[in-house]
């Protein structure tokens, strides 16, 4: 029989001194008694796959809006796809995988519907009430919005999932950080680990999906150096095959090589800075978790090309366009007749704020109930 106890022994012989331990863990808000058999990081996973919030994620937008087809990638396949990556980095570095897990799950817990379209327009109204960032927002999500316990509101998650949720940082990413967080230094290497495979995800399977959705062709890509040394070894292996598989298996390296690289060059950056326990990374004024330099400028390239071909091609602009007026005009009506609220979220409007309520509802719709709320408003 494994006990929890066996577990957090476990993780003191395999894991890294660097690496988070369930057992250290700074705690959650509420007190809980532990679980006999699951360590605390296990819990939180748990919490947030049984959330009303992670099951909307299926319907809300990555790039392409829900409804256009069945095979592009959602936030919920998206969210899989970067736990399946940031596990694999966690295991080579031996960092705590059940808490890379669980950012991992929890890390668009905050989106809008519409992807980022949704978000910006939510930033704009909500300026001078509060403001709006989907770290935030996916912070709100499980301390107050998730309602699961009777003893508390929210998950109740762990101060590291929680930091790891307000700390998440891409590209596209406005980060506040909140008290009691701390805004100075960096964070813990599992969240550095998450925040890198989801890079890593998007990039490569928004380039898949781009050449699915016929926006991009593989003859642009020759200039992009990533794929064509991939795609040439690729054709060289294989010569002959079906186009839809080249492309697969071309992604598919491309991933591969980003995820040794990463591998590497965080091993030596850690031993570089002589990395002894969790708190000496999160102090560093720059991340640890990072690619080399070779492949970094590489990267770059390809995100270049992935901005200028398919984020700004006419037809996702168009879309996002169409997103934004969705969400400013519900915006609009639910804030001239809060009575066309659902009574739940009416319930909000003393204790909350007229605004703050409405872009909490909002924020939670997937791309198909706005789609159909817009419908119901303005479609005669």
């Amino acid at each position: 029989m494994l006990t929890r106890r066996e577990l957090e022994s476990q993780e003191d012989r395999l894991l890294a001194p660097y690496a988070a331990k369930s057992k250290d863990s700074m705690g959650r808000v509420h007190k809980e008694e532990e679980h006999p058999y699951r360590s605390r990081y296990q819990r939180d996973k748990d919490r947030i796959i049984y959330s009303r919030a992670f099951r909307r994620l299926e319907y809300k937008t990555q790039v392409f809006v829900n409804h256009e087809g069945d095979h592009y990638r959602t936030r919920l396949t998206h969210t899989l796809e970067v736990a399946q990556i940031a596990r694999t980095i966690a295991r080579a570095l031996r960092l705590n995988e059940d808490l890379v897990e669980a950012i991992s799950l929890a890390h668009d817990l905050g989106h809008t519907p519409f992807g980022h379209s949704g978000e910006d327009v939510l930033m704009e109204i909500m300026k001078d009430h509060g403001g709006f960032d989907h770290n935030s927002h996916g912070l709100r999500v499980v301390d107050l919005l998730e309602k699961r316990y009777h003893e508390f509101e929210g998950l109740n998650l762990t101060y590291e999932v929680r930091e790891g949720i307000i700390k998440h940082t891409s590209s596209f990413d406005h980060v506040r950080i909140p008290s009691p967080f701390d805004a100075s230094g960096s964070s813990f290497l599992e969240t550095q680990v998450v925040d890198i495979a989801d890079e890593i995800a998007y990039d490569n399977h928004d380039l898949e999906d781009g050449i699915a959705h016929h926006l991009i062709k593989t003859a642009q890509l020759k200039s992009v150096g990533l794929w064509k040394d991939a795609y040439d070894k690729e054709k060289t292996r294989v010569a002959r095959s079906n186009e839809e598989v080249f492309v697969f298996q071309t992604v598919r390296r491309i991933i591969n090589l980003q995820v040794q690289d990463l591998i590497v060059e965080t091993e030596r950056r850690l031993k570089k800075f002589k990395i002894k326990n969790p708190d000496q990374a999160r102090k560093l004024p720059e991340r640890l978790v990072c690619f080399s330099k070779t492949v970094d400028e590489k990267r770059k390239v390809m995100k270049g090309f992935l901005m200028e071909n398919l984020y700004n091609h006419y037809k996702v602009v168009r879309m996002h366009d169409k997103a934004r007026r969705f969400i400013h005009d519900l915006f609009r009506t639910y804030l001239d007749c809060p009575e066309q609220l659902p009574p739940s979220a009416r319930t909000k409007l003393k204790k909350e704020g007229k605004h703050r309520a409405i872009c909490d509802y909002i924020a939670g719709m997937t791309d198909r109930y706005a789609l159909d709320e817009y419908k119901k408003f303005f479609e005669p």
